[in-house]
């Protein structure tokens, strides 16, 4: 992805999973945004976007984390909001055995005494695979993966969501189900 690509991403992770108000942008409940209002509200604030540039953001990202409607109209952030506007109603789905959560080696002491929270957003995440999961550890620190007995969970009745980029969500992990 190239560098433009990359702060164009960072810039509408920002605004279409955190802070969408920070440039008078109402996401309906499903955290779609039309895009449109997206463009002109970034050039309100500055920041200068046109269709082309943000489906070669979506287009090229290798997390897929924007998603552009049918219609192409509108364009969301797949996972991971913190903003209240948005609560996307996920289909729940059976979890494999195990899923895998990557975090920094700084995190573990709290982990093991209060298990995985959403903390600002709305679900944690867990990925399918160890490789992606070390990939995620490795932005916050020194990674560590945690195995999590994710159908154990779901059999406890705990519910599961796969967001349209692959990544499980679910709405905390307790201690007994993590393991290193």
């Amino acid at each position: 992805m190239s560098h433009q690509n990359q702060d164009v991403s960072k810039f509408l992770s920002y605004v279409l999973r955190h802070q969408p108000e920070s440039i008078g942008l109402t996401l309906d409940s499903e955290g779609w945004a039309n895009l449109d209002s997206l463009i002109a509200c970034a050039a309100k604030k500055g920041r200068i976007l046109d269709l082309p540039l943000i489906r070669s953001v979506v287009e090229n990202s290798d997390k897929k984390r924007f998603s552009i409607s049918d219609d192409g109209g509108y364009i969301r952030a797949v996972q991971g909001h913190s903003s209240k506007q948005v609560d996307i109603s996920y289909e729940e789905q059976t979890p494999p055995q195990y899923l895998y959560h990557g975090t920094a080696t700084r995190f573990i002491v709290s982990i093991n005494q209060d298990g995985l929270l959403a903390g600002s957003r709305q679900y944690v995440h867990l990925s399918a695979d160890i490789t992606t999961a070390t990939a995620v550890g490795q932005r916050h620190g020194k990674p560590v993966v945690l195995t999590i007995d994710a159908l154990a969970m779901y059999q406890n009745g705990f519910k599961f969501y796969q967001a349209d980029n692959g990544v499980w969500l679910t709405t905390a992990v307790p201690v007994t189900f993590i393991g290193e």
